[in-house]
């Protein structure tokens, strides 16, 4: 059994654990998980990874030149369905940041199996839908979450 976690979720070795109930409205006619879940499951998570080292979308429209973070590309594979009531494990990991982009790894787990993962790619933009790089306190707060050659985070990311 998972333990209780803060809404936000909690950091861990392998990086940004979210939890996720299947619910009914998840689900196709077949009882699975409909295969555009897994993009929301996987939004839901980078939001709470990125609130949880003190990056909030909100400040980032408060800023003089209001920013905000746009897919601007995702890679998914799908392993094998989520079912209504399964608890979903949603891992999100860092891998690099530079400029405007930074990558993340996603997988969604469940049981011990993986259901899905995803390589998503994300940048910063303005109002305008330009890219922007990142000021350095946000991109430093990404950075330090990738981890070193041993699999260990750079720092714990706390703000």
């Amino acid at each position: 059994m998972i333990e209780s976690q803060p809404l936000s979720g909690r950091r861990t070795d392998e990086g940004h654990e979210f939890l996720i109930r299947v619910y009914y409205e998840d689900t196709d006619f077949s009882g699975v998980v409909y295969h555009a879940n897994y993009l929301k499951y996987f939004e839901r998570s980078r939001s709470e990874f990125l609130r949880l080292i003190g990056i909030h979308h909100s400040d980032l429209a408060a800023l003089p030149e209001p920013l905000a973070f746009a897919v601007a590309r995702i890679d998914v594979r799908f392993h094998r369905p989520a079912r209504i009531d399964d608890l979903i494990r949603v891992v999100t990991r860092p891998v690099t940041v530079r400029g405007a982009l930074f990558v993340l790894h996603q997988r969604a787990e469940c049981g011990g199996h993986r259901l899905a993962e995803a390589t998503v790619e994300v940048v910063c933009i303005n109002l305008d839908n330009r890219p922007r790089r990142m000021p350095k306190a946000l991109s430093q707060r990404i950075a330090d979450c990738i981890p070193d050659n041993t699999g260990a985070a750079k720092n714990d990311g706390s703000p």
